[in-house]
């Protein structure tokens, strides 16, 4: 599918300082950036970084008390929807990397404390099955509701509460699968079926060799995803991060089926 993203962010700083984004859809298997601009208002400097695993990058910006950005792109997705149920676990000692970090814990994912729960919860289960059997408790468990979590929220915080938004269904997927021993990874994305649109956490998790897409809220498919970042959890995907307190003025996510 072919899709059609704009974003406008406009942050007013309280000091001049540096601004941190991750909002351009990455140059990354499963889709072709077709076109990518992006204005800023009167950064004094941009410097472009890779972000983790080299998916996407970092835009480091200079400002004094003002952040102003548009973005627009069109980006092509051809990934296609895996049956993961099917998916095998990968053993352990034949991990990547790249993949065996993604099984610690992490600011937002704390492993150890669901350890007991997916252990009896889950109990039988590998693979894509057991990811699936995770999707589905997620989704028959959780209710979906805006501004009830906040950036201190973690999974932990998740599951006691069964209440939140997208980045809080990927944590908690996130945690479970790990306690699981399947490598997982929080994902930003964009997909035309977000609502309501915004930029998007979903989950990456490692099965018969390769990292898969999985949307815990069910909003989004594989093939409907426009991936920007990777990482361990919302600290490293995040859109915007700055050295100081910063005020939204204005934001909007616009992505369409082209």
């Amino acid at each position: 599918m072919r899709m059609v993203i704009d974003v406008t962010l406009d942050y007013r700083l309280s000091l001049p300082g540096t601004a941190i984004l991750m909002i351009e859809p990455a140059s990354v298997g499963g889709q072709t950036v077709e076109n990518c601009e992006i204005e800023f208002g009167a950064p004094s400097l941009i410097v472009r970084r890779d972000a983790d695993e080299a998916i996407g990058e970092r835009l480091v910006v200079d400002v004094e008390d003002r952040l102003t950005c548009r973005l627009h792109a069109e980006v092509s997705v051809d990934r296609p929807r895996l049956a993961l149920a099917g998916l095998a676990a990968t053993p352990l000692v034949a991990l990547p990397a790249d993949a065996l970090r993604y099984l610690m814990p992490s600011r937002y994912c704390q492993v150890d404390s669901f350890l007991h729960f997916t252990s009896t919860r889950f109990s039988g289960l590998t693979g894509g099955a057991l990811v699936r059997a995770i999707e589905d408790w997620i989704q028959r468990n959780m209710e979906y509701v805006g501004g009830i979590s906040n950036v201190d929220t973690t999974a932990a915080d998740t599951f006691v509460d069964r209440r939140g938004v997208c980045r809080d269904y990927a944590h908690l997927m996130i945690s479970m699968c790990r306690a699981m021993q399947i490598p997982a990874r929080i994902v930003s994305a964009f997909s035309p079926g977000v609502t309501p649109p915004d930029f998007h956490a979903v989950v990456e998790v490692f099965l018969d060799g390769a990292w898969h897409l999985v949307d815990p809220t069910g909003m989004a498919d594989a093939d409907t995803l426009a991936v920007i970042a990777v990482g361990r959890d919302a600290t490293d995907v995040a859109f915007l991060t700055t050295t100081g307190p910063a005020q939204l003025q204005t934001q909007t996510v616009a992505v369409v089926e082209a």
